[in-house]
């Protein structure tokens, strides 16, 4: 299932990010027009929209997808916790709302909760996606539109770690830790071959365009098109 964060603060959005990062496959968008834009051109399954942004706040947001007839769930974050402003937002179309601050924790529940009501079961946790790449962590099989990528240990470990962080840059050695762990002889300079090895298997597909080197900091897996553009 695939959700979207409409949220300007970057480093709540990448906060949710992480912490959801193991049932929903995300993307963020950080004023209400970049939002509006994903939500008219893009299929999602939840969507999570904070009040107060700039261009569009959040409630022009709804009340325009929903005049276009886009009816997916949609949970509102917002530092405005008076009850005029939850009701403004439950009227315009919202699903749920959370007032901030809030703990990551409940955030967590109330999305698990709308969906069981929405779909009416979870997503499946063994099941990672990219754009059009999915990851069976049970068969250990990465494919792309269908095809099958030729990945052999480590090399697909290394792609569901990207996965997994998709749009936040990882340090060689946090890398390093997840894929090959702390006990081991092997040398650092092993992330780098295992990404050269990821990027040309990713060409066949043109996916490579997704994996960036961020020279002296570390790796990057993204589909921010501001980005990888």
């Amino acid at each position: 299932m695939r959700a979207l964060i409409v949220e300007d603060d970057r480093h709540l959005s990448n906060n949710i990010c992480e912490s959801m990062k193991d049932m929903l496959e995300l993307s963020q968008a950080f004023d209400g027009e970049q939002g509006l834009k994903a939500l008219t051109t893009e299929k999602f399954d939840i969507v999570i929209l904070d009040v107060m942004m700039p261009k569009m706040d959040g409630f022009e947001v709804l009340s325009a997808i929903r005049a276009q007839g886009i009816n997916t769930p949609v949970l509102m974050l917002t530092a405005l916790n008076q009850a005029t402003d939850q009701v403004r937002g439950l009227k315009a179309g919202a699903d749920d709302y959370l007032a901030k601050p809030f703990d990551i924790s409940v955030l967590r529940a109330r999305i698990e909760a709308l969906l069981r009501r929405t779909y009416g079961a979870m997503p499946n946790s063994n099941i990672l996606k990219f754009i059009d790449l999915v990851l069976d962590m049970d068969t250990r099989i990465a494919r792309i539109d269908g095809q099958k990528l030729e990945l052999r240990g480590k090399q697909f470990d290394l792609l569901r770690t990207l996965v997994k962080s998709k749009n936040v840059i990882m340090s060689k050695e946090l890398v390093f830790q997840k894929v090959w762990g702390f006990y081991t002889t092997t040398e650092l300079s092993v992330v780098d071959v295992y990404a050269s090895q990821l990027r040309k298997e990713l060409r066949k597909f043109g996916y490579d365009q997704y994996l960036k080197t961020i020279r002296g900091v570390g790796l990057l897996l993204t589909d921010d098109e501001e980005i990888y553009g």
